[in-house]
């Protein structure tokens, strides 16, 4: 299977901010979700773009907890959007979408 490295970035938009994915979720994303989170570690809440994501793996589940978990103690709101039914259905199994809003494409952002 071919992987498409991921690209994470930030958009603001006004009073929100977004970090845009395109690629893969996977072990290779750390370095890139690392990055953009950097940028809007002092912001308040930030929106999860998965629009343009076309695969995630354990690995990617992992990266996104620990973004989760950093959001938390930084006292930010985390959000996503853009997940696939199949994404959707694995945030929902692994309890992800517990502790973060997920946002359907229909819902105004």
């Amino acid at each position: 299977m071919a992987t498409a490295e991921l690209d994470a970035r930030v958009r603001r938009d006004g009073g929100s901010v977004a970090i845009e994915l395109t690629g893969d979720v996977d072990g290779r994303a750390e370095a890139a979700l690392e990055n953009a989170y950097e940028e809007v570690a002092s912001v308040d809440a930030v929106l999860l773009d998965f629009s343009g994501v076309s695969y995630i793996n354990s690995t990617g589940i992992a990266l996104i907890v620990g973004l989760l978990a950093r959001a938390r103690k930084n006292g930010q709101t985390l959000s996503a959007r853009g997940l696939s039914r199949h994404y959707r259905q694995i945030f929902e199994i692994t309890r992800l979408a517990d502790f973060m809003t997920i946002v359907d494409e229909e819902d105004p952002a």
